[in-house]
């Protein structure tokens, strides 16, 4: 079996280093994005089996990659946990209306982190069946 592929977008180095440390060690593929330019081609690219998207990022944020991601049906699947370090309870009811699988607020805890990732691609794979 293939290990699954998590994209990492955020604009913060430290925490794409985190989260792509932590999901590694996990034993999870993992890409990774600055910007929501670099997300469209990393998406498109490697086609993930689970993006990690920070809403606040300079130029464009991440609500409006999620948005042009479902507008164009390229997400599929494809299970999308939001994370925010400001997050608001809008920001979170936007993003899952928008059709996010889950809404994590920073500081991250690996545990929450873990079981997002561990139950978004179980529930992409019980849609896929």
């Amino acid at each position: 079996m293939t290990k699954s592929l998590a994209l990492v977008i955020d604009d913060e180095p430290d925490i794409r280093n985190i989260l792509q440390d932590i999901l590694q060690d996990e034993g999870y593929n993992v890409s990774v994005a600055e910007n929501a330019d670099q997300a469209r081609i990393r998406f498109r690219e490697d086609q993930p089996n689970l993006v990690l998207l920070d809403i606040w990022m300079p130029k464009e944020d991440g609500i409006s990659v999620l948005k042009g991601w479902v507008e164009n049906q390229i997400l599929g699947d494809t299970p999308v946990v939001m994370i925010s370090g400001h997050g608001t309870v809008e920001n979170a009811v936007e993003a899952v209306k928008l059709g996010a699988y889950d809404f994590l607020e920073k500081p991250l805890s690996t545990g929450k982190l873990l079981l997002s990732v561990e139950r978004g691609l179980e529930n992409a794979s019980l849609r896929e069946e």
